[in-house]
């Protein structure tokens, strides 16, 4: 006979795996309560509510004038600076040039800058043969996406793997501008290429940002704010060569370096032109409908720490930070929903040049009658849902030279007219 211990272990499992069968997720997309007051026990569900409620200071509003839009625009500039909280560093020394290379029409040129004390950060740059400096050339600063390189957008092997060459790929930003007559200036996103602590020596390239952003968040700063100091600091040294023009210099990201120039445009009035390749969305909605849990009633969160900016959403969202770099020129390369579109488009005419904004849909979906056309979300998502809902293909994420190189072209070219 079993011992009475035994079979209560043994009917004590069976409840529980009766019990997690019968979790349905789809049951509990939402936030629910059953209380008649409206409140929630969940502590999630209650900041959800807050979030919900959230009035950002500084929203885009199209009803607004001419007058009011520019005055605005000082607002976004100032919160955005405060956000960030640049390190205001002086007598730093100058980024040094540590090693030359040929390549076919251009030379690769390895650098390193010195934006903090301890700190070193590694960039590449492109320079098209022929250029002299009686004749400066436009310049772009490169940014990857997640977990992308410096060596990746330059079409150079990859750090570490050297039999993984990636030259001429999708990828290859840096390379498809300076192969277009363009210098172009590639960097790391801080915590991975070669900016990674041990992850490159262990080829694991599974990058940990989190430890590095909660590192900042513990002195006080954020990791946007410290990626786009690192970026404002080889910006400043790229308006001080003498082979680009200081009053030409573009700001070029695929996907999640969508953030850091968001962050540079809204801080740094004398950049030129931007390319954002990546959709545009409504961060705060996304957080708010992303809310269907999975089997072990766990909600997720449509992005890790690393993106973590204290009261950012108290303040504006990305569709409004676009908005406030009217009237320089935007390219926005994979489309969203044209109600967040169509609001950049407002703020452009509000700055009297709406021919600046430019943006594609995916090909699949250029004709309007293919896309989603909603002014709203409902929330209980999961993250595939969420992405046809709005207008995005992730299996077509990639730099859209074929309509950012000409554009660039055509833009550049005005200037002789």
């Amino acid at each position: 006979m079993k011992p009475i211990w035994l079979l209560l272990i043994v009917a004590c499992t069976f409840i529980l795996k009766i019990q997690a069968q019968s979790f349905e997720p789809e049951e509990h997309a939402t936030f629910q309560t059953n209380r008649t007051d409206g409140r929630f026990v969940s502590s999630r569900a209650v900041a959800h509510h807050l979030m919900k409620e959230l009035e950002p200071a500084f929203s885009f509003r199209p009803s607004m004038q001419a007058a009011d839009f520019k005055t605005w625009q000082k607002h976004v500039r100032l919160q955005m600076k405060q956000l960030m909280k640049h390190p205001q560093l002086q007598n730093l020394p100058d980024p040094v040039c540590i090693r030359t290379e040929q390549r076919d029409g251009y030379r690769l040129e390895k650098w390193e800058a010195y934006p903090l004390p301890a700190c070193v950060v590694p960039f590449l740059v492109l320079i098209p043969d022929n250029l002299d400096e009686k004749h400066p050339s436009p310049a772009i600063l490169c940014i990857p996406g997640w977990g992308g390189t410096k060596e990746e957008l330059a079409g150079e092997p990859q750090l570490y793997v050297p039999d993984k060459p990636t030259p001429e790929s999708k990828s290859a930003m840096a390379y498809q501008y300076v192969k277009a007559g363009l210098i172009a200036v590639a960097v790391d996103n801080p915590g991975s290429g070669e900016l990674a602590d041990l992850e490159t020596e262990a080829k694991s390239y599974a990058y940990d940002f989190q430890t590095f952003a909660r590192s900042l968040l513990e002195l006080g700063w954020n990791y946007l704010g410290y990626s786009s100091y690192t970026n404002q600091h080889i910006l400043n040294w790229m308006k001080h060569h003498p082979l680009m023009r200081k009053d030409r210099l573009i700001v070029s990201v695929f996907s999640c370096g969508t953030e850091p120039l968001m962050a540079l445009g809204n801080m740094d009035e004398s950049i030129y032109a931007f390319v954002y390749n990546d959709f545009l969305c409504r961060t705060r909605e996304r957080d708010l409908v992303l809310t269907m849990p999975d089997e072990k009633g766990r909600r997720g969160w449509p992005k890790d720490i690393s993106h973590l900016i204290p009261a950012f959403l108290c303040n504006f969202d990305f569709p409004d930070l676009v908005a406030a770099l009217a009237p320089r020129p935007v390219i926005c390369t994979e489309g969203g929903l044209d109600r967040d579109l169509n609001l950049v488009k407002r703020a452009y005419e509000l700055a009297g040049h709406p021919e600046n904004f430019t943006f594609y849909h995916y090909k699949a979906l250029q004709d309007s009658t293919k896309r989603k056309n909603l002014m709203t979300l409902p929330e209980g998502l999961d993250g595939e849902t969420y992405f046809k809902l709005v207008n995005v293909q992730p299996e077509n994420h990639y730099f859209k030279s074929e309509y950012i190189i000409p554009w660039i072209k055509e833009l550049l070219e005005k200037d002789h007219q």
